[in-house]
């Protein structure tokens, strides 16, 4: 069992991924920028959080006043709870508080709060965050974050990768505002495409084609493929691609046309040699549509059905664009072109009419 749990403990360690507070700041900078009200008399939660690891919650502590926000919860989930075992040793965070209990440090998960106190006109910073013990472990399936789920306004957080359906699930079920960090991948879960049809989700601000560094443990152990920075700022990164923000809140991006060549010009100037040159673009044997396996590729005057890859989400407008479905052709099978090969998951798009 010792050995067991030395295994658990060695995967947890290189699980332990924590967001950067330049990269949340750029991303929440991008809302602010279409909205400087957006989080203004807004109560926010944090769940999978805690101030002595996350930024998250610094992040939001230090601009409470600057965002006009009106309570800020975060919660951290216990580190020895019965769903992960993390042997940290108590933070000294709790041990300098009057609050820390020996009994509970390692399985109850812990609560912290911000709120402006009308008594006072000190400012609000990261320091007047207030915190206890969770009756339970902090998982946010319990009734006790659901309640706090429920008290809030924007969810904001970095969830575990492997529960992401689930955490995102959690989040449609209240129909709260959020804002989470997923693999780009996420994009083709059943759970998640019909949110994005249906303009109930959409990515972030921030490009992921670059990767995202995240902050990791001294004691992290790189794959021997790693070939990436591994430090940033004095302290020790790891760089993790395709990943991305999922949100349903607006930014300026996602109301920018992407510019766009004809299919004349397309053929005759495009960068790709798959479009330059061809007499025309491939089409699909099993739906009426045209294959464009790059997003700068979409002819500007084509008037009908459009394959193109997942990562085309990035520079989507919906003002620009209407999604028709995803991956599939007309016989209800992966889409597949005349000469019987099937790209990668496509999303079938066509242009939005323009109102007149």
């Amino acid at each position: 069992m010792a050995k067991e749990n030395l295994k658990v403990a060695k995967k947890a360690k290189n699980d332990e991924f924590y967001t950067q507070f330049q990269d949340i700041e750029k991303e929440m900078n991008a809302y602010l920028e279409f909205n400087p009200d957006v989080f203004r008399n807004k109560t926010i939660l944090l769940p999978c959080d805690d101030p002595e690891w996350s930024d998250f919650t610094k992040y939001f502590a230090q601009n409470f006043e600057s965002l006009g926000l009106k309570k800020l919860i975060s919660t951290s989930f216990a580190p020895n709870s019965k769903n992960m075992l993390m042997l940290k040793e108590p933070t000294l965070f709790e041990l300098d508080s009057p609050q820390y209990d020996e009994s509970k440090a390692d399985s109850n998960g812990k609560i912290f709060t911000l709120f402006r106190d009308k008594s006072k006109d000190d400012r609000i910073d990261v320091e007047d965050l207030e915190w206890e013990y969770l009756q339970g472990d902090g998982d946010f399936r319990s009734e006790e974050i659901k309640r706090l789920r429920d008290e809030a306004d924007f969810i904001i957080t970095n969830p575990p990768f492997s529960l992401f359906r689930e955490f995102l699930s959690w989040i449609v079920e209240a129909d709260k505002q959020f804002v989470i960090i997923g693999n780009m991948n996420a994009i083709t879960y059943k759970e998640v495409f019909p949110l994005i049809k249906g303009n109930k989700l959409w990515l972030g601000a921030t490009n992921f084609n670059t990767g995202m560094y995240f902050r990791v443990p001294e004691d992290f152990v790189y794959t021997d493929t790693y070939k990436f920075e591994r430090e940033r700022n004095g302290e020790k990164v790891n760089r993790v691609p395709g990943v991305c923000w999922f949100t349903s809140i607006e930014h300026g991006r996602r109301h920018q046309p992407l510019p766009l060549m004809s299919l004349k010009d397309n053929l005759k100037f495009s960068k790709h040699k798959e479009i330059k040159d061809k007499p025309n673009y491939e089409r699909y044997e099993n739906c009426d549509a045209i294959e464009v396996p790059y997003a700068d590729a979409i002819p500007s005057d084509f008037k009908g059905v459009m394959g193109v890859p997942i990562s085309f989400l990035y520079k989507y407008s919906p003002d620009q664009f209407e999604i028709v479905r995803f991956r599939h052709g007309d016989d209800g099978k992966d889409l597949r072109l005349l000469d019987g090969s099937c790209p990668y998951f496509r999303i079938l798009i066509k242009h939005r009419k323009s109102k007149k």
